[in-house]
């Protein structure tokens, strides 16, 4: 089976969220015909939108996967589930969240799936994780995603340090 290259943006600001986006990349690993390929560090960042709410701690994990895009939001979806994943509204609090930023080349814009994700080059919490793992990355549509970090500039980020649970980053 052919595999593609997907990164997935990862976030949560409820409950540890440290150690439950550390354990979230071993789950990655395990979807069906997907294998995880490099990790990012952990960041902090300031909710966006609705702001009366908890820091988000935030990564990027860049995974080989034989899923089709919709099989593999699919499995995104049921992996936020098991989480105790709510959507009670826009941009509010989360316990997990997980968004395909990036599918291959792959653009596409239908119901419930627009790749790449609409908002990647406005949100340094994706951008910078991004960077750290696929510094040469290209937005299908869009260019380079180090050009895109200018629309972020006023945006609190902090790389957190590694911590005892995590092996060293890919």
């Amino acid at each position: 089976m052919a595999t593609i290259r997907a990164f997935i943006g990862l976030g949560s600001n409820l409950g540890d969220s440290e150690f439950l986006l550390l354990g979230t990349f071993d789950e990655l690993d395990t979807l069906p015909s997907t294998r995880l390929v490099a990790r990012s560090s952990l960041y902090r960042s300031a909710p966006l939108g609705y702001t009366d709410q908890p820091d988000f701690i935030n990564a990027v994990a860049e995974i080989e996967t034989g899923l089709s895009p919709r099989q593999l939001l699919e499995a995104l979806l049921d992996m936020e589930h098991r989480h105790g994943r709510v959507r009670d509204f826009l941009n509010g609090p989360r316990t997990l969240d997980l968004d395909i930023l990036l599918y291959d080349g792959l653009m596409v814009h239908e119901p419930g799936l627009t790749l790449p994700h609409p908002r990647i080059g406005d949100r340094a919490f994706v951008l910078r994780p991004l960077l750290e793992i696929a510094p040469d990355c290209v937005v299908p549509g869009v260019g380079p995603a180090a050009g895109l970090l200018y629309n972020c500039e006023d945006q609190r980020l902090e790389k957190l340090p590694a911590t005892a649970l995590e092996p060293d980053v890919v």
